[in-house]
């Protein structure tokens, strides 16, 4: 299918980036003049002009292909109309591919090969080995030299990690590949490579001793106490099935008694054709796509019998109840579950309509929950849900976080909920305030499919597959729910029939964890699980009519005075008489989305920098304060059913609402923003909520390096400035509601604001709709002072401690370097963008592929665009903690050689084409021109760095990578810390 041309058509950057991609392998030669290396072209993708033969109908089946049974194998027992867009078919020897044509983004190919084999396929002595062999596979194989694979997918523009990955989970093994700027010889490498890696992985003694340290290392750096939660959670509810005893990560014993031997034959077992797919969705013709798989998979050959699927077992109603576990870093929390065995079902439409009522009623509890959460009640949230899991249960599982400890009237509170919700039908209002979201998101989806991603289309396949059903077109899903609607499928009997069934079942399990030892932890649960909770019922809340016209009124619709064009980037600003801005890019290249997002006052420059602030709070307890007499229970009723949001977040130099929203709702999600603007609510409960919510996390911040990172690191590199990071735990103690509107109230009502609105809109209907919004609204009064000095902390000898209470094998390096700052310094901001990634690349070797001492280490440039300066470049490393001074000496050895000589061509186009792959491909949707244009309207640099993106990308060269690096990288400004193990 032949996408319409896409978003920013009219933009240069894709066309430039696109004209900078070299053509694959070729590696071009300096610059007579300026000793750069300037890439110079790429070829036609191949959907520009389909070859001949290719399929005219995008709905019409393939022409014959010899030695493919194109029977829809997919559909099998279904009675759900077959999606046409995706083309079946099974070779000779078993291997199945389904492929489709899919231009979004445009010249991209999304690939997916599918093993049906995960960690359940494991016997005893082999768990772990279905993720080593991943490891493996991309490590060398047939056709790839050892460590060669990232390289190669470099060179054709994927970045590994992101387009190059794979995934282990219990029922199966996904290897993805997201190919942009896909030619027909780039996709044929790639899948000849891959069907290598399948059928010929390097099972080596060499390869498994290098590969088996990495395996380690992500092992090693999993967050413990989650971790150890989650194995509880698997041993108490599927006590007695394989998959209590079966994580992906597999136990060190197994890993280090792996011999080539041993995986050699879990291998020849489980990866065969008849248990692989080939999944494709890409900007090509599907009869090349499907002639390239069976060109590449069909001369695959198994070895030996293809094995009879494992058995997962049932759930088993002896079992124990419940179990409990002590993490102090954790908050408490308990999970129920009610299980039942999976079962096969044909993907009907009556089983798809049927579980449409199943899941109204869980989300109708969840939402009642949800509403007890925020009036104060004993828990700080639950939800109910419903799941297939690892074909070895459907669930119905139901998560409680308690407010403190008392984590048994928490779990009676919510039960009690959900017996009210078995004991008595709901009102069809209840009912139809979930269809009208239910009805919002399936009609969206329909309006946007034009606009979805292949790499989604595949990852759909794969989830489908792997549960062992189909999938469908979006408008297909849609008339399945509209006719179970028109069929009074959703009624107070019926929703409450479900609600009885989705809470009976096999078994019912709950595991509770506690901070503290309580020895009788697993009887009081038993007793909870079990006890009367009917009269703690409460009654439920009365449900009144909502409209917008109730919200407060903003005044009469502001004056444009001024609008003009930024010709070359088809963006339009508009002034109105208030002061109010507005950035404009109407198009139709993302259908049925809007995006919009309203910039207002003064960012981290107008929080409080020598004092702590309850600026900590906005992102919990802003919006859902409410508005004028609205809380958020109201503004979630105003809101059922059309595609609306609002966000809150803190720039660098200003505030921000944000939402998706659609050209039927944007005008009323414009009101809705102005309106928190002009008349906040401020609700006490929630400020409580987030405070509780945040003291409830601080015993986990020490429990793991990731934690005292996340805890520490950000307000260290700020060198203690309090707008950063988290505040201490009395600080989040002694936060009130009071003290919560006297920061935000100022700041919510001054300031200059920019409205952005990107996306599916007529011109002159958005620029009305910001006139009777944001227009609107009173001229607002300067906030204007002086910007408070950003801080990078001094150059250290020897990097600053901290500690962690986690395992004693793990620790955290971080080494920085400070840059700069502010929209006039784009230019170099663009070269340690690059320069970060050749950083990445050349740490990723050091440390994971040839020392295996991290699993994956981070790089990464930060430069506020909005601040002056407070730039940096960061990288950090999770390692054991013998490694610490490895990773930093590493990671100095790395910059030093970086200041002290140019890259190599090869090395320098390895980096820049993934880079300027992302670049196309992000460039082809609104967001990252709504991120790149943020403050254009009173910043007019920003537009000028915009328009020099793609011609200041291709610019660079080896010499502009040296001289930064020199300029930022040296050794007397760089600043490191250590997060080791505390000594027990």
């Amino acid at each position: 299918m032949a996408f319409p041309s896409r978003a920013m058509r009219n933009l240069a950057l894709p066309v430039l980036l696109g004209l900078a991609i070299p053509v694959i392998g070729q590696v071009p030669g300096p610059s007579q003049t300026d000793n750069r290396s300037v890439p110079q072209g790429m070829p036609v993708p191949a959907s520009v002009a389909p070859p001949p033969g290719a399929t005219a109908d995008p709905l019409a089946p393939l022409p014959p292909i010899p030695g493919v049974d194109q029977t829809p194998w997919l559909y099998k027992g279904s009675d759900l109309p077959q999606d046409k867009m995706w083309k079946f078919g099974r070779l000779a020897n078993g291997l199945r591919f389904a492929v489709r044509r899919n231009g979004v983004p445009p010249g991209q190919v999304a690939v997916r090969v599918r093993i049906d084999a995960g960690s359940l396929n494991e016997q005893a002595p082999e768990r772990g080995f279905a993720h080593l062999i991943e490891h493996l596979s991309f490590r060398g194989s047939q056709h790839v030299p050892d460590g060669e694979a990232k390289r190669i997918w470099q060179r054709l523009g994927a970045t590994f990690g992101s387009d190059s990955n794979a995934s282990t989970t219990p029922t199966q093994t996904v290897y993805q590949l997201d190919l942009p700027g896909a030619t027909e010889a780039g996709l044929d490498e790639s899948l000849k490579i891959l069907s290598g890696m399948m059928a010929a992985p390097s099972l080596t003694a060499q390869s498994l001793n290098a590969e088996r340290p990495v395996v380690l290392a992500e092992r090693r750096e999993q967050p413990g106490p989650q971790v150890r939660y989650s194995d509880k959670l698997r041993e108490t509810f599927f006590a007695g099935q394989p998959l209590a005893e079966r994580s992906p990560i597999g136990q060190l014993a197994t890993l280090e008694a792996a011999t080539p031997e041993t995986v050699r034959a879990f291998h020849d077992r489980w990866y065969r054709p008849e248990r692989a797919t080939v999944i494709i969705s890409g900007d090509m013709d599907p009869l090349l796509l499907a002639k390239l798989v069976t060109k590449n998979f069909g001369s695959w050959q198994g070895v030996g019998p293809n094995p009879p699927d494992p058995d997962f077992g049932k759930p088993k109603a002896d079992a124990p109840v419940a179990g409990a576990l002590v993490e102090p870093s954790m908050p408490p929390v308990v999970a129920m579950a009610v299980l039942r065995p999976w079962q096969y079902q044909d993907d009907t439409a009556i089983f798809n309509q049927k579980r449409m009522v199943d899941m109204v009623a869980a989300r109708l509890i969840s939402r009642r929950l949800e509403n007890r959460a925020r009036a104060g009640g004993s828990f700080l949230q639950a939800a109910v849900a419903l799941d297939d899991v690892s074909r070895s249960a459907n669930m119905t599982t139901v998560n409680v976080v308690p407010l403190g400890d008392n984590w048994e009237a928490a779990l009676k509170d919510v039960r009690a909920v959900i017996a009210d919700a078995m004991a008595t039908p709901p009102t069809q209002g209840e009912i139809d305030r979930e269809l009208a979201d239910y009805d919002a998101i399936l009609r969206n989806q329909v309006e946007t499919s034009r606009v979805e991603a292949g790499s989604k289309q595949a990852d759909d396949m794969v989830g489908a597959l792997d549960i062992r059903e189909t999938v469908t077109a979006p408008e297909t899903s849609y008339q399945i729910f509209k006719q179970a609607v028109a069929a009074k499928m959703f009624t107070p009997d019926t929703v409450l029939a479900s609600t009885r069934k989705i809470f009976q079942g096999t078994a019912t399990r709950g595991l509770v964890n506690t901070r503290t030892v309580q020895p009788d932890a697993v009887a009081r649960l038993t007793a909870a699980l079990k006890a009367d909770v009917r009269p703690l019922a409460e009654q439920r809340r009365r449900q009144g009519a909502v409209s917008f016209a109730q919200l407060p009124k903003l005044g009469t619709p502001g004056k444009v005075m001024s609008r003009e064009t930024v010709s070359d980037l088809g963006l339009e600003r508009v002034t109105f008489a208030n002061g109010v801005r507005l950035l404009l890019l109407a198009n139709d290249g993302e259908t049925g989305r809007v995006y919009l997002r309203v910039r207002f006052g003064r960012g981290y420059d107008a929080l409080p920098a020598t004092h702590e602030s309850p600026a900590w709070a906005a992102d919990l307890a802003l919006v859902a304060g409410g508005i004028g007499k609205f809380d958020q229970g109201d503004l979630d009723r105003l809101t059922a059913g059309r595609t609306m949001g609002l966000d809150f977040d803190i720039d660098d130099d200003a505030f921000a609402f944000n939402a998706l929203s659609s050209p039927g709702d944007y005008a009323d999600n414009l009101k809705l923003m102005a309106a928190k603007l002009v008349a906040p609510r401020w609700d006490a409960a929630p400020v409580n909520r987030a405070k509780a919510a945040m003291l409830a996390g601080y015993d986990g911040f020490d429990s793991s390096p990731d934690g005292v990172l996340g805890h520490d690191l950000e307000r260290l590199l700020r060198d203690g400035d309090p707008r950063w990071g988290t505040p201490p735990r009395d600080v989040v103690a002694a936060t009130t509601p009071q003290a919560f509107k006297a920061l935000w109230a100022p700041l919510l009502a001054s300031g200059p604001i920019e409205v952005s609105v990107f996306g599916d809109v007529k011109a002159d209907d958005a620029i009305k709709a910001v006139a009777a919004s944001f227009g609107a609204i009173p001229a607002r009064r300067a906030d204007t002072g002086p910007v408070p000095p950003i801080r990078f902390p001094a150059h250290v000898t020897t990097p600053v401690v901290r500690y962690h209470t986690g395992p004693a094998d793990q620790a955290a390096a971080v080494i920085a370097w400070p840059t700069g700052g502010g929209s006039a310094g784009d230019q170099v901001r663009n070269r340690l963008d690059v320069l970060a990634q050749v950083f990445a690349d050349r740490l990723f070797d050091r440390l994971r592929s040839q020392a295996g001492a991290s699993y994956s280490p981070q790089v990464a440039s930060q430069w506020p665009i909005g601040l002056p300066s407070g730039g940096r470049m960061i990288a950090i490393g999770m390692v054991a903690p013998d490694k610490v001074d490895f990773f930093l000496t590493t990671a100095r050895s790395i910059a030093a050689d970086l200041a002290s000589k140019p890259i190599d061509a090869d090395e320098l186009q390895r980096i820049k084409r993934p880079m300027a792959q992302r670049l196309a491909r992000m460039a082809s949707g609104n967001m990252f021109w709504m991120q790149r244009l943020g403050g254009a309207a009173y910043d007019p640099k920003r537009i000028e760095a915009t328009h020099r993106l793609a011609k200041d990308f291709v610019s660079i060269g080896p010499a502009d990578l040296q001289a930064v690096a020199a300029k930022y990288r040296r050794p007397d400004t760089d600043w490191t810390l250590k997060a080791g193990p505390k000594a027990k």
